[in-house]
């Protein structure tokens, strides 16, 4: 076992092993997480097509704020589904590490 930096956090891990936490989401949370995504990949084919089309800049540039505001959104609602289920669950299992995770994750998300 090595001291390695994982995504989820830094733990003695072989590097098979590392983050390999998973969360099982029901049908409805996957189906909307997954419908916005495919929005904001049909947003993103729409700038590359603008580009070039040699659209204005101030119109790409408005088009790239929705896909900003889009993924912002995205992140709201998975931040969300976290902080109701896993973060929940791990607490009530005596797991108060999640909560340093989280706060970590916010750091990141948040810059």
């Amino acid at each position: 076992m090595i001291e390695k930096e994982c995504c989820c956090k830094s733990v003695k891990k072989s590097e098979a092993a590392c983050c390999d936490r998973k969360k099982k989401r029901s049908e409805e949370e996957f189906k909307s997480l997954m419908n916005r995504l495919k929005r904001i990949e049909g947003q993103v084919r729409g700038v590359e097509k603008m580009l070039e089309n040699d659209a204005y800049c101030p119109d790409i540039l408005v088009q790239v704020s929705a896909i900003n505001s889009a993924l912002n959104s995205f992140n709201k609602e998975l931040l969300a589904s976290h902080m109701k289920s896993c973060v929940v669950n791990d607490i009530r299992a005596g797991n108060d590490e999640v909560i340093d995770e989280l706060v970590t994750t916010m750091q990141k998300i948040m810059k």
